[in-house]
């Protein structure tokens, strides 16, 4: 249990980002949250491509990663992936009040449900650690978009949360599929249904 909770410990730390911006006034602009991830980004993909290709086997690995990602991207780096495709699709139309809470969703709400649906028997997560992904990832959502809005993130990155596809052999982590399923949905809460 204590690498499941070092995990998600390092797992809350990536709140700062998206609450540096929120917190950090005329210093921390969107450009410096792009920024910073864009520099994140190059360094997983260095360092996963040391790992996977190289075998760079440092003890952090071991204690940090899952069985599922010894031979697979790590959740660190679709983590990074994640965050810094929401943050740069701002720069593409994606609104802030959109980004900053999918950014949340994955940073807080995941390991919130991780600690609560762990288990060693079982990858299914049971119904009520979803309904409080949902809440969670609701609840994150509603001082920045409309409620509809916020509601479709919940269940968007509630879905992402429960459900882990394996495409041609790789995980897609729900990591990756959080903060992007999360704020493909609140811009359809916010833009599509707006305009309908």
């Amino acid at each position: 249990m204590t690498d499941e909770v070092a995990r998600r410990l390092v797992h809350v730390t990536g709140a700062a980002v998206p609450l540096a911006y929120l917190l950090g006034g005329d210093l921390v602009s969107w450009r410096v949250v792009q920024l910073f991830l864009a520099v994140a980004l190059v360094a997983v993909v260095v360092l996963e491509f040391l790992r996977l290709s190289v075998g760079l086997d440092w003890a952090i690995y071991e204690r940090l990663t899952r069985e599922y990602e010894q031979e697979n991207p790590a959740g660190y780096a679709l983590y990074i992936v994640g965050m810094a495709a929401v943050a740069g699709a701002v720069s593409v139309g994606l609104s802030t009040d959109i980004a900053v809470p999918a950014m949340l969703m994955l940073a807080i709400g995941d390991p919130i449900s991780g600690l609560l649906g762990s288990s060693e028997a079982s990858n299914v997560k049971q119904l009520w650690v979803l309904l409080v992904m949902f809440g969670v990832c609701t609840l994150l959502a509603a001082p920045f978009v409309p409620t509809r809005a916020a509601v479709l993130g919940g269940v968007a990155a509630t879905f992402a949360d429960g459900v882990k596809p394996t495409i041609a052999g790789y995980v897609i982590d729900d990591n990756l599929s959080i903060p992007v399923l999360g704020a493909v949905a609140m811009w359809v809460g916010v833009v599509v249904i707006a305009a309908v």
